[in-house]
């Protein structure tokens, strides 16, 4: 009998196999929870997210901009009905336009700022203030965080500023709902380098990866760096890990102790 012997999650950010949330939705599926999930608007993006998450089989898919209050409020009314009360939120998405990764940080417009903020950070909690009511006691929510949010990375710009946000709200987060009757716990994973199609938007991910294995304590290989947060997921979300919350857990092979 797995873990999560007769749990539920939704997942929010699976773009494809390669996505961090595919890697978290395989480790908990693989202790037998069962997952529903939500994907961006459009067919081409369904075909590929239903492609990826086939092997889950999962409870329903629902299209969601988390941008959108009408998309997320819609999104739980389908978990309602076709889920019902479920025990885990995992949050693994996250944007910014192209032009604010690429170009200086001091030339980062306002409506890329509002963008990135409300994408990648609001929708915490924009998502948990929806999931509350439905779900059951002692659940948790999961959101992936990087290094960028306290150290300086070339590129990583007002996505950086995002997930800075991002952590902060798990930190809130977590103490109101630790106080609310269903003692909802709240955690980030800060994940280190991984080949997925975000980081591929930034660039240079290889030679991160190169960087990454020269530097970090423990072996970064880019075919287990995914597994290694899907497990720490799993841990997040039994109850192994009944009295954390509101921690941000470093996941990158130890690279966020090296100074030299």
């Amino acid at each position: 009998m797995g873990l999560l012997e007769g749990k539920k999650a939704l997942v929010f950010g699976v773009l494809n196999e390669y996505s961090i949330g595919w890697h978290i939705s395989q480790s908990l599926h693989q202790q037998g929870c069962q997952l529903a999930f939500s994907h961006l608007p459009g067919e081409k993006i369904e075909r590929r997210v239903v492609k990826a998450v086939e092997p889950f089989k999962p409870a329903f898919l629902a299209p969601c901009d988390v941008s959108k209050d009408e998309d997320v409020a819609r999104t739980f009314e389908t978990a309602k009905e076709k889920f019902g009360a479920f025990d885990f939120l995992i949050h693994s998405l996250a944007f910014a336009p192209a032009e604010a990764l690429h170009n200086p940080f001091l030339e980062t417009s306002r409506t890329a700022w509002n963008t990135a903020l409300d994408v990648s950070a609001y929708s915490l909690v924009a998502l948990t203030r929806a999931a509350l009511p439905l779900m059951n006691a002692n659940g948790s929510i999961i959101t992936m965080t990087y290094l960028g949010a306290e150290k300086y990375i070339p590129m990583y710009n007002v996505m950086a500023v995002a997930k800075a946000a991002l952590e902060c709200s798990v930190r809130y987060l977590a103490a109101e709902l630790g106080r609310n009757e269903k003692h909802v716990r709240v955690n980030a994973i800060s994940a280190g380098a991984i080949k997925t199609m975000a980081a591929r938007g930034i660039g240079d991910i290889d030679k991160m990866m190169t960087h990454y294995n020269e530097k970090a304590p423990l072996p970064w290989d880019s075919d287990d760096a995914a597994t290694h947060v899907g497990k720490t997921a799993l841990y997040l979300c039994s109850d192994l890990s009944s009295g954390v919350t509101g921690e941000t857990i470093y996941v990158d092979g130890g690279y966020n102790i090296v100074g030299w």
